[in-house]
């Protein structure tokens, strides 16, 4: 096994552990590989592990490894996920490329996405982030203007609205190494109750989410345990980056 077999093995261990220990079904828990300055190869080698879902936060360079592993997305029916801020000028590599988009946090961005979707593609499956704690260093909308926009993106025939993204400023920067520190800290898991909070009262209202994506390497322990169904993982499986 390579380094990266073995580190998937393990995250995914972690995951099952968590999901026992919070009453769940493991198989109700995605993990996104983040390859985010990741080389074809690195990729290959985690593919060679059973995983099929990768996240890339800078769009042209996630555009380039689409078209590099063309043939093993579609022998292994991967999916590719946009992690990253979507600017204006980006939208249509985005709607063009990719499968899934985490960050839309403007209507503006939202329309363009529907409009630059191809009319022969699947539709774009797409998640609100949300700025929870209200960090002006992050992106995101509001908690209080989520169900707008939530609204109007069920309006788009070509976009699917999947849920909710947030990431927590207290564990923005958090690395593996501060993982014990960050199970054994007992607010941890209080801080997603704001997106664990909205994504239930939008299916309150019958938006029908199935996807909290929160909690990354050092800190998907709490975020399972709070209710994430997709946790984005990177540095754990292919180390630290810059």
């Amino acid at each position: 096994m390579t380094n990266i077999e073995k580190n998937i093995a393990a995250v995914r261990q972690r995951i099952q552990l968590s999901c026992h220990k919070a009453g769940r079904n493991s198989d109700g828990v995605t993990l996104l590989a983040v390859s985010k300055t990741v080389p074809p190869d690195a990729i290959k080698a985690a593919i060679a592990a059973g995983q099929r879902d990768f996240g890339e936060n800078y769009i042209a360079e996630g555009v380039e490894k689409i078209a590099a592993l063309a043939e093993e997305a579609a022998q292994y029916g991967l999916q590719w996920h946009c992690i990253g801020p979507v600017q204006s000028n980006k939208t249509r590599l985005v709607a063009q490329h990719f499968d899934w988009v985490h960050t839309v946090d403007r209507l503006k961005i939202a329309q363009r996405l529907n409009e630059q979707r191809p009319a022969d593609a699947k539709r774009l499956q797409v998640c609100i982030q949300v700025n929870i704690d209200g960090s002006r260093s992050k992106s995101g909308i509001a908690p209080d203007e989520v169900l707008a926009l939530a609204q109007e993106i069920a309006k788009l025939p070509r976009l699917q609205l999947r849920g909710i993204m947030a990431i927590p400023d207290l564990l923005a920067h958090t690395t593996p190494n501060d993982v014990e520190n960050t199970i054994n800290n007992s607010a941890t898991q209080s801080i997603y109750t704001p997106a664990r909070t909205i994504f239930k009262h939008l299916n309150a209202l019958n938006f029908g989410l199935d996807t909290l994506s929160i909690g990354m390497s050092a800190d998907l322990e709490p975020a399972i345990q709070a209710g994430s169904t997709m946790v984005r993982v990177g540095s754990a499986i292919f180390g630290s980056r810059s």
